[in-house]
């Protein structure tokens, strides 16, 4: 026979509803309770009907997590991290992909999947805050990523300008006196680049190193390719330098490769430091250096507040700065 929450309520001496707080993991329940609820639970074997659940709550029991790029490593990354986080609170995730498009990004915040959705974490890289108040719909939504959100949006981000500027004083204590940035921002838009590059500026202002456009290496598109192509003419072009702050762990790799073809050796000509922590960069040769950003908890952060928002929670929006790490490996070993 079926075991139904009422047998559940039944055999742990408590209500139909805090059997069903339990089942859908609600915060505010005595550990001991829950501890009665889950055994009797156990014993009975109870399978809680999610469907039934859903259709009763009027919920779809589905969350979206929409993204820039899902082939970049970093990006992968964060979605199985919150594939596994939401699974955890009997949720399932849709990914969305915006390509970094203006149009796709407007798509995601005009409601194209409402109805299928209960909440949406966000990466945006173009819309503004303004944009974004003016095309959300009424979805819960949480922002990730560095542009400013709407006063009414939560938003959860890594601190770049400290990051970068923790990267470059690396550099330049371990002696490097030119320490050059990959990824000079041409789009005005790229808010994530600006405040990178504005970090490592401010490292070199503040230990008085040298510093100039000729230690900028544009690249008019992210990824190694890229990166490699535009180090690659920097150094065909005469750039002298000791050091350098890449915009991404795939720009480093690709820079590396860059750099080994035109004969420098890395660390001893080039010390480079990439961002991400990226799974690779561990298996790159030399191992490379970088930033990790707490991505775990960034993760963890970011669905919280949108459960909290799914639950009803009304009022300004909260901002949270999660951490990161500088990993030294080979790429800056001195």
């Amino acid at each position: 026979m079926t075991v139904t929450l009422q047998d559940v309520a039944a055999l742990a001496g408590v209500s139909m509803k805090t059997v069903s707080n339990v089942v859908r993991h609600y915060q505010h329940v005595r550990p001991s309770t829950r501890a009665k609820v889950q055994q009797a639970i156990d014993q009975l074997g109870y399978v809680p009907h999610s469907g039934a659940r859903r259709l009763a709550s009027g919920r779809t029991g589905m969350v979206a997590f929409a993204l820039p790029a899902i082939e970049a490593p970093y990006f992968a990354e964060m979605a199985a991290l919150m594939s596994t986080e939401v699974e955890g609170f009997d949720y399932r995730l849709l990914i969305e992909q915006t390509a970094g498009g203006i149009d796709e990004e407007r798509a995601v915040l005009q409601g194209r999947e409402h109805g299928l959705i209960d909440g949406l974490v966000f990466q945006p890289t173009l819309l503004s805050a303004p944009d974004i108040e003016k095309l959300r719909s009424t979805t819960p939504l949480v922002l990730l990523g560095e542009i400013p959100p709407p006063p009414a949006v939560d938003h959860v981000m890594v601190d770049n300008l400290a990051a970068a500027r923790t990267a470059t004083f690396h550099l330049l204590q371990s002696g490097r006196t030119r320490v050059a940035f990959l990824g000079r921002n041409h789009d005005v838009g790229h808010v994530t680049a600006t405040l990178r590059l504005a970090g490592y500026r401010a490292a070199l202002e503040e230990r008085g190193a040298e510093r100039g456009d000729d230690l900028l290496i544009p690249m008019t598109r992210f990824g190694a390719f890229a990166a490699e192509a535009a180090v690659s003419d920097a150094l065909r072009a005469g750039a002298q330098f000791d050091g350098l702050i890449c915009f991404d762990d795939l720009s480093a790799i690709g820079a590396m490769k860059a750099l080994a073809r035109s004969g420098r050796s890395v660390p001893d000509d080039v010390a480079v430091v990439g961002w991400d922590d990226i799974l690779m960069t561990q298996f790159t040769t030399p191992a490379l250096t970088t930033i990790r950003p707490d991505k775990a908890t960034l993760v963890q952060t970011a669905f919280s507040f949108l459960r909290d928002r799914m639950g009803g929670e009304r009022g300004e929006g909260r901002h949270a700065l999660v951490g990161f790490d500088l990993v030294v490996r080979g790429s800056t070993a001195t």
